[in-house]
């Protein structure tokens, strides 16, 4: 399974950006798609998560501000990012969770400026 991130950026604070992330391989429908982030020294973290059947997670930091939505028939998984604040700058990586095993994408870097 490969993934491939895009849509990172510099942004103001206050200002929105979308991840995109497509998943390539051989898959399961059931898989777990969703977002993680890390910065320098510190651990990856959840940002948010979405299953097959539409559930999903978000860390309680980007509770209504962002937006995870996925295209199961494009194996996609698609994170909207609105009143963006300077402490959401990492770098974004791209997951999908199945049978048991972790994917990830190589990441994206959000910056955002005060």
């Amino acid at each position: 399974v490969q993934l491939q991130a895009s849509g990172g950026g510099l942004v103001q604070a206050g200002g929105s950006l979308r991840l995109s992330c497509a998943a390539s391989g051989r898959m399961a429908s059931i898989a777990r798609m969703g977002w993680y982030r890390q910065v320098p020294g510190g651990q990856r973290e959840l940002v948010a998560t979405t299953t097959s059947d539409g559930v999903t997670n978000y860390a309680d930091s980007v509770k209504g501000r962002f937006t995870i939505s996925r295209d199961n028939a494009k194996f996609s998984v698609y994170l909207q990012m609105n009143s963006l604040r300077p402490e959401d700058t990492a770098i974004y990586y791209c997951n999908l969770y199945q049978l048991l095993r972790d994917y990830w994408g190589k990441g994206t870097l959000v910056t955002v400026s005060s």
